[in-house]
């Protein structure tokens, strides 16, 4: 447990790591391409050190120089596993790999932590099916563990359903190219998050493989397609960037995280005209993002397309007049924890008015006090609190080493903000 004690924060410029999605999506097409493939500002965390170990485990060289990640590709030929391959509680790294999984030999198992097994697949299992991957729950419950019998796909139509997560979506077309006669996807239902299918496809595309879409209903990748080897760069993550720009809005500092484009694909990088409708100063530089806190008002966000920002706007909901109704975010039950809940439960110990719905949470801000904080072993959890003890005295996160999760050396760059 880490106390977070308030002190006053000094206007600074800070730097996040690079992106874990766009690391996730990069490994993958690295590991899949047609020769040597080398990332630089790749994030090491525990999420993405498990796909790249579990990459390794079927078969893919890879090494780590310094800030670069060298990967030696395979053409798509992923080697046998007889052991159980675990993914921890990374969402990301179950749901792609389960398709990648699909182009090896033989049977695959993966597998991952109690809350994994509570996680649900099935969509993405019956997607699979739908173009004639032996795939399956080993529970049946439509959740991790799951089985599945790598070999030649031929490919196909898939009807999908992605309410649930669009990684459902980027699994299956970061494979497509490997396939016989290509996939042909539509989307029966959502995508949710669908910046996150942007990056695949940016990945992708950045990578030689091209994609025909029809908005974000239709997709088609022809098969007998290759990733390309070359030299890639990973740009920073701005979900973690949120949490800087968050905690100026708090505390009235002035905080540039630098590297950020607001022409990213990260629907995160929208975060901050969130903010600036609170009440906060946007200025977009060449070297970043700087926000520059500000009396803060509640407002009305659709987060669909930004869900993990969820936790970092309902702490710096509880310092705005106001209530703060967030929308649209559903499939928040289904993450680490249930975000929703767990952020209700948190803010309500520190003494704010918090509920949630099916779809949604409604904040009231006011006066929050000290609390022990409990992370839920979720990352975003604990960064988003530790926010809050930047001005209110008594703040405690409990397990703060999730936060290794995606951001290793998180309370290091937070304490550089006094």
């Amino acid at each position: 447990m880490i106390e977070v004690k308030p002190q006053k924060i000094n206007d600074a410029v800070v730097g996040v790591p690079g992106s874990k999605s766009y690391t996730h999506r990069m490994l993958i097409a690295s590991a899949l391409s047609d020769g040597v493939c080398t990332i630089h500002n790749g994030l090491k965390s525990e999420d993405t050190t498990l796909t790249l170990e579990a990459l390794r485990q079927m078969g893919v060289t890879i090494e780590i120089d310094g800030n670069k990640f060298i990967v030696h590709g395979t053409k798509g030929m992923l080697k046998p596993r007889t052991e159980p391959v675990y993914l921890g509680n990374s969402g990301t790294s179950m749901r792609l790999l389960t398709a990648v999984a699909a182009l090896g030999k033989g049977i695959y198992t993966l597998t991952g932590t109690k809350r994994m097994g509570e996680r649900p697949i099935q969509d993405l299992i019956d997607g699979l099916k739908q173009i004639g991957v032996n795939a399956r729950s080993v529970n049946n419950n439509g959740c991790p563990p799951l089985e599945i019998k790598g070999g030649d796909i031929a490919g196909g139509s898939i009807a999908l359903k992605c309410g649930i997560s669009s990684q459902f979506l980027s699994a299956l077309l970061l494979i497509a190219p490997y396939t016989k006669n290509g996939i042909d996807i539509n989307v029966i239902e959502g995508p949710v998050s669908r910046p996150y299918v942007d990056m695949t496809v940016e990945v992708m595309e950045k990578l030689g493989v091209g994609i025909r879409r029809d908005g974000y209903e239709r997709y088609s990748v022809q098969g007998g397609q290759t990733y390309r080897a070359g030299s890639y760069t990973v740009e920073p993550d701005c979900s973690q960037a949120g949490y800087f720009w968050a905690a100026a809005a708090i505390t009235g500092a002035e905080i540039m995280v630098k590297g950020i484009n607001r022409k990213s694909r990260q629907g995160d990088v929208r975060f901050v005209k969130i903010l600036e409708a609170m009440g906060c100063e946007i200025s977009y530089q060449k070297g970043g993002i700087k926000v520059s806190g500000n009396d803060l008002a509640a407002v009305t966000a659709d987060m669909a397309d930004m869900p993990d920002m969820v936790p970092t706007l309902a702490v710096v909901a509880a310092f705005a007049r106001g209530t703060t109704i967030i929308e649209n975010v559903a499939h928040l039950k289904a993450k680490e924890s249930d975000r929703l809940g767990s952020v209700v439960n948190e803010l309500s110990k520190m003494g704010i008015a918090a509920s949630c719905s099916d779809t949604g949470m409604t904040i009231t801000g006011g006066n929050p006090g000290g609390a022990e904080i409990d992370t839920y072993g979720d990352h975003r959890i604990a960064m988003s609190f530790a926010l809050a003890g930047l001005k209110v005295p008594g703040i405690f996160i409990k397990d703060e080493r999730c936060v290794e999760k995606s951001f290793p050396n998180f309370w290091e760059v937070f304490e550089s903000l006094y």
